[in-house]
């Protein structure tokens, strides 16, 4: 292909027109043409002798008119500035380089359960630090907030109820800001693990992407949610949902510090996810790793185009031709022809 014809055919590839019905418009002065010519009076000068002066040439009077002529250049520049005021009106714009960004494929919702039973100090950190475990879940979802760029975090915690911490994000600094200032006992001491399921189900529905995640942290067993758990998760699993609970702390407690395994273990069957124990630190960590497998990082990829308003290029040459019309006007004079 010529290069002047592939120049062409990437301008042309890259405007786009907001009103391309204006170019309907175009024809209008063709049209205007088979309209009758138009008249235009002008008062006349009389004088006493007009008869003589008919004597005098030997003529008789009668009826005439003036018909101006239009030079070809005037009609060209006329014929231009039309099509650019139809050009202007279709209102152009230039299309730039096409621009691909990544954004979170996947919303991860994480619900921490911060009842009484959380402030037992069992955990150690890697430095050999004595903790309770809310503090070693804590350390654990820091790690993974900073892992986990492909991913939108949201914070529910849960005790007598279930609460938002934090609604789905992709600024995990703000995420953990929100998950630092977490305490024990401020939902309530009890366990309300199916009201959290409810929630996250909530919010999931508001969620744009098709990838949806609850990782539910607890030590405990429901104590008095709304909705079974179970029941919960089955809802859940509808709403394409899966379920990832971790049981933390020592599962031979009895009395309501026991962990319900088996009801965990059935909300991820539902679910299509998988239930798993961290008994320490280490624990916690093996998990978040295995997670990373079975839910690795997705990133959806967004392209646009910038588009740029050009409309005031052919305005700008309306302007330029009517210039230079009324110049050619000034130093080249439409000529006259009388007609009968």
């Amino acid at each position: 292909m010529d290069p002047l014809e592939n120049l062409v055919m990437q301008a042309v590839e890259q405007l786009e027109w907001v009103h391309p019905w204006a170019f309907v418009l175009l024809p209008l002065p063709i049209l205007m043409r088979l309209l009758p010519d138009y008249r235009e009076r002008r008062d006349a000068v009389r004088v006493p002798f007009f008869q003589r002066l008919l004597d005098a040439s030997e003529t008789r009077p009668q009826r005439g008119a003036m018909l101006l002529i239009r030079r070809r250049g005037q009609t060209v520049l006329i014929a231009l500035m039309w099509l650019s005021l139809v050009v202007a009106a279709a209102k152009p714009q230039w299309l730039g380089t096409p621009i691909e960004q990544q954004k979170a494929g996947r919303d991860l919702m994480i619900a921490v359960d911060l009842s009484g039973s959380m402030e037992t100090k069992d955990f150690k950190l890697p430095d050999g630090t004595a903790v309770d475990r809310l503090v070693a879940v804590k350390h654990v979802l820091k790690q993974l907030a900073n892992e986990r760029a492909g991913d939108r975090l949201g914070l529910i915690v849960f005790g007598n109820n279930a609460y938002l911490q934090s609604p789905f994000t992709e600024d995990h600094i703000a995420w953990l800001v929100l998950l630092d200032e977490t305490r024990i006992r401020m939902a309530g001491p009890s366990t309300a693990l199916g009201d959290a399921v409810g929630l996250a189900i909530k919010l999931f529905k508001d969620a744009e992407t098709e990838h949806r995640v609850l990782l539910l942290l607890t030590d405990g067993n429901d104590t008095g949610s709304l909705v079974p758990p179970v029941d919960a998760a089955r809802v859940a699993a509808a709403e394409g949902i899966r379920i990832y609970p971790i049981a933390v702390g020592d599962p031979t407690a009895v009395g309501e510090e026991a962990i319900d395994l088996e009801t965990l273990s059935r909300m991820a069957e539902v679910t299509g996810g998988r239930a798993f124990e961290a008994l320490s630190s280490e624990d916690l960590a093996a998990v978040f790793e295995l997670l990373d497998t079975l839910e690795p990082n997705i990133f959806d990829s967004v392209s646009f185009r910038p588009r740029t308003d050009v409309h005031w290029v052919p305005l700008g040459a309306i302007i330029f031709l009517y210039i230079l019309l009324r110049l050619v006007a000034r130093l080249w004079p439409v000529p006259r022809i009388e007609a009968s």
